[in-house]
């Protein structure tokens, strides 16, 4: 017998039905039951010349992987999220922001990481600020996080109950770090999730790409932009809505 057995994943299908194909997932569709959730398009970590990145030298990533990571941001990430947002609000559908804030100006309430990280944006600071491209708007809901993941240093678990959302299209930064931890957070907590990839980013293509390969069918579903453009044309008008 080979090693064929070493290369493929004995579970993949199960997965894929459980996480992908699940017949749940469309009645959450149809009941517009669904959110966009933005992460971290912040100035500390998400803007050139601004927060980590203000000194090339000493932000701990080689400028030419800076040079990937804001370009791909400016070309690809921000105009995408823009049509994503857009889309999401003109069927007057969720539109979550989470960012990488503290509660205090010492940051004494940050999580361990993130003291040890170095990571700190404070309240009211340019670092805090949300990126004018895909800041929120009206009475969109604003959660302040201190940890790589969104559930386990805010309430979004309790608010996503609250407004009856069982379905996360997440985009954002990073690929590698706080949006794979969320979407892997929200699969635990139920949550039918999909990842944006071309709404997404980190510092190289690799760590992009060995992330989402890792969370692929089993976490959550990989989609592009214009694929989640294209589903929402089928989104209920609200007349026909859960609650309406």
């Amino acid at each position: 017998m080979g090693n064929e057995h070493l290369h493929v994943d004995p579970l993949r299908q199960d997965y894929h039905e459980a996480i992908v194909r699940h017949p749940r997932r469309h009645e959450t569709f149809m009941q517009r039951d669904i959110a966009l959730v933005c992460i971290d398009m912040q100035y500390l970590d998400a803007a050139r010349g601004e927060g980590m990145f203000a000194d090339v030298a000493s932000s701990g990533v080689d400028p030419e992987a800076q040079d990937y990571y804001f370009d791909r941001l400016e070309t690809t990430v921000l105009p995408n999220m823009v049509r994503l947002q857009e889309r999401f609000r003109e069927l007057k559908l969720e539109v979550i922001h989470c960012r990488i804030c503290s509660l205090t100006r010492d940051g004494r309430d940050r999580s361990a990481g993130h003291k040890r990280l170095g990571l700190l944006a404070t309240p009211g600071s340019k670092e805090a600020e949300f990126l004018p491209e895909v800041e929120p708007a009206g009475d969109e809901i604003v959660l302040n996080k201190t940890t790589s993941g969104v559930f386990s240093s805010t309430n979004l678990r309790y608010v996503l109950h609250n407004i009856g959302i069982h379905s996360l299209y997440l985009a954002g930064v990073y690929t590698n770090e706080c949006v794979e931890t969320t979407a892997r957070d929200a699969c635990d907590h139920g949550y039918f999730v999909t990842v944006i990839d071309d709404a997404c980013a980190t510092v190289t293509p690799g760590l992009h790409e060995a992330s989402l390969k890792t969370i692929r069918d089993r976490f959550a579903r990989i989609a592009a932009t214009m694929e989640i453009l294209k589903e929402l044309g089928g989104v209920p008008e609200i007349s026909m809505a859960r609650g309406a």
